[in-house]
């Protein structure tokens, strides 16, 4: 169908919010607004279709739709409406914590009721935004069909008019890659989310919404369209992607649409497609900033393990707390605290409630109470999951007892038993599992090696940060990441939800480590470093969202550091948020409010820039004391990337600022009434 003929007949049957109509071949959805259209259709042999519209131009190009099922094709071809029901929802809801503070969850629905020449029956539930589109497929109780195997879901996403993407390959365990930037037909395999520019310049986002007892979705090429896309999901070990029983729902595929990049940031469909929230009492869940002993591990100056160089042993993790107590920080992580970390990668299980001997656990408690600090919990099982299964309820339950809030779990290896993946519906399981588990004992979970997000958050709120990114330990051991690398993630592993990236890091170069029983020096790093400047580690808390938020250094690197004020001030839970600017890959500047303060967060990639935008966002007849902590003018990436020069001035919404950004460099600002 021609771009001209869409325009034409997507609305011909016109849109009053009928709770039912009689059998067609097709259904016409709108969003509230009316730009944002889906066109259903049965083609002559019988195949599912959907169309995407955007104001008036094709987005998505007539895209099937579909599963096979084990022993029966049973909804791929011979397909026909037997229904068709439309409705209308608007509600504004309030979020215990997150970027905002309330959701606008506006869409337009349509039900559509299919039957195959076996008399089996799928639903297609589509939900029309302003900004996007989710759908998702419904399998009812009925006879003929109760437990089934899918082998293949046929999901295609056929972009119509795609510029380039941004994307990581679809491994089905990890999602630690560094994003590439190509066309959408040069992709062979791809995890979600993927961000596309489209040639008209408006921006979509491919991703998932609700996933709980599904196989994780990948997306790769597809022989239907030059740049098509299909679903891919993560297989059991013999092979079968999703085991299920009627009645049973898939996650929502999701579209989301922007006319910048920035909109996608602002962008809540995920968190919207999600149920609401289930638990009666969230008055425990409480966002945080942390410290702890973890950077020097990944260093190599502290173990995990037991020994002289042992990092979670009770004076250490003491020493973090008086810091903690000083600065503002609420929470203490400590890693390496329980014994088994020397069965790190054998498979063996760890022991997730008997600490090292070094380590007093009721001593460290007792301290923390004292100093008014939340200790973090931490679950590593290396990835042997079946051996955390069986031990989980006893270990939260022994957190339980201990008065801990905020568990860290960790799935770093091959997932045992052997054939099972991070990302496969066994697993997601699990997650889910773990969530709920640790909800019942008034626990908040930060995910390692996770399921990546799809807005769990809003159903439970005590899921409320996940790693699932390459995030700041790369840099202690690897090549690192780029200054580009934090210039990507805000439009795309960011639009699935928070993310534990762990900033902070002051002591760039490694140069400052100079406690008394120093094991390595800076030349034993392999050249390794933090590819930033200091001021781009402080704007990162602010760009980088997530509810926890760590101070990743070790705490002697914060000593006489006047740029720590920021890390002091900045909160980890928000009223408002806006994108001021942005180019992906290039840069990107985000304001967020918490009462009446407003914190700015300004990244670029490798080049320097300079920045100016409009403070109108600010309050009408107010002044505002500003200080900004940014790159000076001696900052230079490679030899001084610790230079930074902090500013204060008062401004109001009538006047502007100016940034001056250096090579892998960015500034921080806080804007507080006076």
């Amino acid at each position: 169908m021609s771009n001209n003929l869409w325009g034409l007949t997507l609305f011909i049957v016109g849109f009053s919010l009928l709770t039912s109509c009689q059998p067609e071949s097709y259904a016409d959805i709108s969003s509230p607004d009316g730009k944002t259209k889906v066109h259903f259709a049965i083609t002559e042999d019988g195949q599912a279709t959907y169309q995407v519209a955007y104001s008036g131009e094709e987005l998505i190009a007539p895209s099937a739709m579909g599963f096979t099922l084990s022993e029966q094709n049973a909804f791929e071809k011979g397909l026909s409406i037997e229904s068709i029901r439309q409705s209308s929802y608007d509600e504004t809801w309030e979020q215990v914590w997150g970027e905002v503070s309330s959701i606008r969850n506006h869409y337009i629905q349509a039900e559509v009721s299919l039957r195959n020449p076996e008399n089996l029956k799928l639903k297609i539930v589509f939900r029309v935004y302003n900004n996007g589109v989710g759908f998702r497929y419904l399998f009812p109780e009925q006879q003929g069909l109760q437990q089934f195997d899918i082998l293949e879901e046929h999901t295609h996403f056929n972009l119509a008019q795609p510029d380039k993407a941004w994307w990581i390959p679809g491994n089905p365990d990890s999602y630690e890659y560094s994003y590439q930037n190509s066309r959408v037909s040069e992709i062979d395999s791809a995890n979600t989310p993927i961000t596309i520019q489209c040639n008209n310049g408006v921006y979509l986002s491919l991703h998932e919404a609700a996933l709980t007892d599904y196989a994780g979705m990948r997306l790769r090429k597809s022989n239907d369209h030059i740049s098509g896309l299909k679903s891919d999901l993560v297989p059991w070990p013999d092979g079968i992607k999703v085991k299920a029983n009627t009645p049973f729902k898939t996650p929502w595929r999701t579209i989301q649409i922007g006319n910048t990049p920035g909109e996608l940031i602002t962008n809540y469909l995920i968190l919207n497609l999600n149920e609401p929230n289930k638990l009666e009492n969230t008055d425990w869940i409480k966002p945080l900033k942390y410290v702890g002993v973890w950077w020097s591990l990944h260093l190599g100056v502290e173990t995990w393990i037991q020994g002289d160089r042992h990092g979670a042993n009770t004076e250490n993790v003491k020493r973090y707390i008086d810091f903690a107590a000083q600065n503002s920080i609420e929470g203490v992580l400590a890693e390496g605290w329980n014994q088994g970390w020397e069965n790190w990668g054998t498979g063996e299980p760890f022991d997730f409630v008997t600490p090292y001997p070094d380590f007093d656990i009721e001593a460290v408690l007792a301290y923390a109470n004292y100093k008014n600090i939340s200790i973090i919990g931490h679950h590593e099982n290396g990835g042997n999951v079946e051996s955390y299964e069986k031990h989980l309820i006893s270990a939260l339950d022994e957190l339980q007892s201990q008065g801990i809030h905020h568990l860290k779990t960790g799935y770093a290896g091959g997932i045992v038993p052997k054939g099972q993946h991070h990302h496969g519906q066994w697993m997601v399981r699990h997650y889910r599992r773990v969530v709920e588990e640790a909800a019942k004992r008034q626990i908040s979970i930060n995910a390692h090696e996770p399921i990546k997000p799809t807005g769990l958050r809003r159903t439970y709120p005590n899921m409320m940060t996940r790693e699932g990114v390459r995030g700041m330990e790369w840099n202690a051991w690897s090549e690192g990441n780029t200054p580009e690398h934090h210039t990507v993630l805000p439009f795309t592993r960011m639009l699935a939800g928070p993310i534990d990236y762990t900033p902070g890091i002051f002591d760039i170069l490694y140069r400052r480590y100079d406690r008394s029983r120093e094991r390595w020096h800076p030349n034993d790093k392999g050249g390794a470093r933090v590819h930033t400047t200091l001021a781009k580690q402080l704007a990162l808390y602010v760009v980088l969202y997530s509810p926890w938020q760590m101070a990743a250094d070790m705490v002697e690197n914060y000593s006489q550091q006047p740029a720590f004020q920021f890390i002091r001030d900045v909160p980890v839970d928000w009223d408002e948020t806006k994108v001021i600017n942005g180019e992906i890959g290039e840069f990107v500047t985000i304001a967020r409010r918490n009462g009446p303060d407003w914190f700015v967060g300004s990244v670029t990639d490798e080049q320097p820039r300079t920045i100016t935008f409009s403070l109108d966002f600010l309050e009408s007849g107010q002044t505002y004391e500003i200080i900004t902590y940014a790159d000076a003018e001696e900052t230079n990436l490679e030899h001084n990337p610790e230079a930074i020069s902090i500013s204060k001035s008062s401004k109001t919404k009538d006047d502007q600022i100016t940034l001056h950004l250096g090579s892998g460099g960015g500034a921080a600002i806080q804007l507080k009434p006076i």
